[in-house]
């Protein structure tokens, strides 16, 4: 991935787009902020470096868990060929799509449901991105990773999680890299803190 393609395109994208308006004078502060309904628009600096590590390039099919605002929706379309994005709230998935629409972004597939399962139609996907914190890895994304594919996930309880980096090798096999600790919002579903 072109690293200064990615921060040129990062600093051009307007956070204020994304937010409602009680929010917008706080776009530029390095930090989450709520976007309704319990969730939040993750921080630009891990924003952009969550796309960094996933190592796009024009021709990957992106799966993103997690539609939230579409702030990270953006980033990954404008460097893959085509994003699959799944939302389990109805409001934010379809002010993601208005948003998204409004900046030309035509390679985009929405869907409302349960994110933690994956898309299994439209699999396997060279790249998969997982914005909302599981208890442990969901085997349904690592199976619809395609070999030599990256996923980047946060994984840990309520507190704090370590984002991973995960790789599918020929044999098929995880390897897991540490890449930093976070704290998001939890991934529901079943792999959720809840669950087992």
């Amino acid at each position: 991935m072109d690293n200064e393609a990615l921060w040129s395109f990062f600093h051009q994208l307007d956070r204020t787009l994304f937010l409602d308006d009680e929010y917008k004078p706080m776009a530029s502060v390095d930090g989450p902020l709520p976007i309704g309904y319990g969730q939040t628009i993750s921080q630009p600096s891990l924003v952009v470096e969550m796309t960094r590590i996933l190592d796009i390039s024009p021709d990957s099919t992106v799966l993103e868990i997690g539609t939230g605002s579409g702030y990270q929706t953006a980033l990954l379309a404008h460097f893959a060929h085509e994003v699959y994005t799944i939302e389990r709230i109805t409001e934010l998935s379809v002010a993601a799509q208005d948003r998204l629409d409004r900046l030309g972004l035509t390679n985009i597939r929405f869907k409302i449901g349960d994110g933690s399962l994956g898309w299994p139609e439209h699999a396997p996907f060279d790249r998969i991105m997982v914005t909302a914190a599981a208890g442990r890895i969901p085997d349904e994304l690592f199976t619809q990773l395609r070999t030599g594919g990256r996923m980047i996930i946060p994984v840990g309880p309520p507190s704090w999680q370590q984002l991973l980096l995960i790789t599918k090798d020929a044999q098929g096999l995880m390897h897991r890299q540490p890449v930093e600790n976070v704290r998001f919002v939890e991934l529901h579903g079943k792999y959720g803190w809840g669950h087992d």
